[in-house]
């Protein structure tokens, strides 16, 4: 496999990292170190999770990997609804906006990378699978970042922002039934 090729995997599987990346910066109570925290965690857990998939893909067959998707794919779109629920509260701290948060998407968003290192990477000698797997990391570190700054000049948009939890909800909502379903 070469680099460029990885580079296309990355950017595929940072995807749904990303459209969490822009809900969660439409969030007028998430702060820069929220944003960079979030930024890390979705790269580390990348990385993390294609690496072990990679180092342990020969182990598991395809029914076994189908699971891990459909938990993700829960523990976003519950993540979705916590959002709409606080658009409608309005009041006190974000309850997405915390430690937990950082590590349990983190790993929601990180699950079809640990797929993808079960099918594609599971073959590959250490040194290339470790570079392979930051190269996944560090792609989903600069895509979250631009989702992030996109979403600072989205939520500029009146519309936007007066709906940003609400939009930013059903975004994850339909994330995590795309996850389960497909």
């Amino acid at each position: 496999m070469s680099v460029s090729q990885v580079i296309w995997i990355a950017m595929a599987v940072s995807l749904d990292a990303s459209g969490v990346a822009l809900c969660i910066g439409l969030n007028e109570k998430a702060t820069i170190k929220n944003k960079v925290f979030f930024s890390l965690s979705f790269g580390c857990f990348q990385f993390l999770l294609s690496f072990l998939g990679g180092f342990s893909g020969k182990l598991f067959s395809e029914n076994i990997a189908s699971v891990p998707s459909i938990i993700g794919g829960m523990i976003i779109a519950v993540v979705g609804v916590m959002m709409i629920k606080e658009g409608m509260e309005n009041e006190g701290q974000c309850p997405l906006l915390n430690i937990k948060m950082y590590f349990l998407l983190g790993i929601s968003v990180s699950i079809d990378a640990m797929v993808v290192g079960f099918a594609t990477l599971y073959g590959t000698d250490v040194t290339k699978l470790l570079m392979y797997t930051l190269i996944i990391g560090l792609v989903t570190l600069v895509m979250c970042t631009i989702a992030f700054i996109a979403s600072k000049h989205l939520s500029k948009i009146e519309l936007i922002s007066k709906y940003a939890d609400y939009i930013g909800g059903i975004i994850l909502i339909l994330f995590g039934l795309k996850m389960m379903f497909l």
